[in-house]
């Protein structure tokens, strides 16, 4: 594999959002660029293709002017164009394999409630072998950051702390490289990672818990629950603190639906990532319930890191 991030562009705001975030994670990490750019051939005249101009004409201006740009953006960054004949999925897919991660722009979340399922994203994410960050449009690097204190310039944003990290956690399924992507993301922004676990407690069904709230009939299950789920956050944690000890941790572990609970806490995050369970099939391959609901409703770049 190369150490290389890759980011899909199509010349649409959410792409450019996207290669812009990929430009810095890539300074970040000291690797290298790959922009790539699918297009292919259609019989007939596509919209967004001026009628004076082919298709491949087309594409290769928009690569170029892409590259162009972020090369100026972020100068002494290793930044290369590919320009691939092929449908969207198929060659971000390929592109994935090869790369540490692929990054792609999502919708805003004012359009159609924001990540589209169907979606070129969505079928790459379900099938992607390599982690996939999507960036929503308008995410700039003053997003990335907390807010700047009076007398912090525009420019010198860069210089405020970044905004923390949050891993969603499933203590079912823990996995290694889904929690060491976090950490290590944490780390390469010199900041924290908050790392956030929902449990939901067994209430019994009896004629009382249908109308008395379920802590109000039996305090005492969902006490054992939460301590139960807070020690195996802990355990499932402690290597990686110790692995990662520049990291500050901190865990949030609360009853409730894990989708619901985690985009709660993600409203000031500056990254969120989860994991995606991989069946072994391409065919109808999913992203889990979780992930689907960080995609269509979280506002910060997200990261889906597939696990066996």
């Amino acid at each position: 594999m190369s150490h290389v991030i890759t980011v899909g562009i199509d010349g649409s705001p959410a792409s450019l959002a996207a290669a812009h975030w990929a430009a810095r994670e890539a300074v970040r990490r000291g690797t290298g660029l790959a922009v790539v750019h699918a297009w292919h051939p259609h019989v007939g005249p596509t919209p967004h293709v001026p009628q004076d101009s082919s298709e491949h004409a087309w594409a290769e201006a928009t690569l170029r002017q892409t590259v162009e740009g972020l090369r100026s953006a972020h100068a002494g960054a290793d930044i290369h164009g590919r320009l691939v004949c092929d449908s969207a999925v198929t060659a971000l897919t390929a592109a994935a394999a090869d790369s540490e991660m692929l990054v792609l722009g999502s919708l805003s979340l004012g359009a159609l409630g924001g990540f589209v399922t169907g979606s070129v994203s969505h079928r790459v994410v379900a099938r992607s072998p390599r982690p996939v960050v999507l960036v929503r449009a308008g995410r700039g690097v003053a997003a990335e950051h907390l807010p700047a204190v009076d007398g912090i310039a525009p420019d010198e944003i860069p210089q405020t702390p970044c905004r923390e990290v949050v891993l969603g956690l499933d203590t079912a399924h823990p996995c290694d490289e889904l929690i060491e992507f976090a950490f290590e993301a944490a780390r390469r922004r010199d900041t924290g990672l908050r790392v956030v676990h929902a449990f939901r407690t067994d209430w019994p069904l009896t004629d009382a818990s249908l109308v008395v709230p379920p802590e109000a009939v039996e305090p005492e299950p969902q006490a054992r629950a939460r301590a139960d789920a807070e020690h195996k956050v802990a355990a499932v944690i402690s290597f990686w603190r110790a692995k990662f000890p520049t990291v500050p941790v901190t865990g949030w572990v609360t009853e409730g639906r894990a989708a619901s609970v985690l985009l709660h806490e993600v409203s000031d995050a500056g990254l969120l990532v989860v994991g995606r369970r991989e069946t072994g099939h391409r065919v109808g391959a999913r992203i889990g319930s979780v992930a689907h609901a960080a995609l269509h409703h979280a506002g910060c770049p997200v990261a889906v890191v597939p696990h066996d």
